[in-house]
């Protein structure tokens, strides 16, 4: 049986800051929902200068993040970009908690992620009317609040990652299959984190 490929994971500061700016978090998630696009491709959506969108993309693509795809050109003078992994790729707060700029890196990045998600939902929120009934009686929006020790959190969160895992794959080979009718892309938060009420 193969083995599953992992999500690769940033431990170097320097590689984390690179998503301290707010658009190359844009710019990496218009990516990784093309696939493949080129600079002049992902100017549109995050609205800035395909001169601006190139510098960022190099930044990413300096720390591995994203990589050329020259199957994708079909002149030559297009410069592709796909991302590095089909995984994308995370992070983990403890393995910067020693370090006190890692600790602010991992919280500004942190904070930006939370704001592209909360606006991408927020979008969504203003235009389900346009949706048909079928989407917006498939959308959903849950809050549990389990009383859970730190190892069975973290037990959850892989368990929950595989489940996603699980759909993405579907939905990658259903599209490679040629099926692509009534497929949207989708946006699926999880958190999953301590409180003390």
């Amino acid at each position: 049986m193969a083995k599953e490929p992992t999500t690769p994971s940033i431990t170097d500061l320097d590689a984390l800051k690179v998503f301290t700016h707010p658009l190359r978090i844009a710019l990496y998630r218009e990516l990784y929902t093309a696939r493949a696009a080129t600079a002049s491709h992902l100017a549109e959506p995050v609205d800035e200068a395909v001169s601006l969108v190139s510098y960022h993309l190099r930044k990413m693509a300096a720390h591995g993040f994203i990589v050329e795809a020259p199957e994708r050109s079909t002149d030559g003078r297009e410069r592709w970009w796909k991302p590095a992994s089909e995984r994308g790729w995370s992070f983990r707060g403890s393995d910067f908690a020693g370090d006190p700029e890692g600790a602010a890196v991992v919280g500004q990045v942190t904070r930006h992620l939370l704001a592209n998600r909360a606006e991408r939902y927020g979008v969504y929120l203003d235009q389900q009317a346009a949706w048909p009934k079928e989407w917006t009686d498939s959308a959903f929006s849950s809050e549990f609040l389990p009383r859970l020790t730190a190892a069975e959190l973290a037990e959850l969160g892989e368990e929950m990652h595989a489940l996603v895992r699980r759909w993405e794959e579907r939905g990658r080979s259903a599209e490679e299959a040629g099926e692509t009718e009534g497929r949207e892309h989708v946006a699926l938060h999880l958190y999953g984190f301590p409180f003390r009420p």
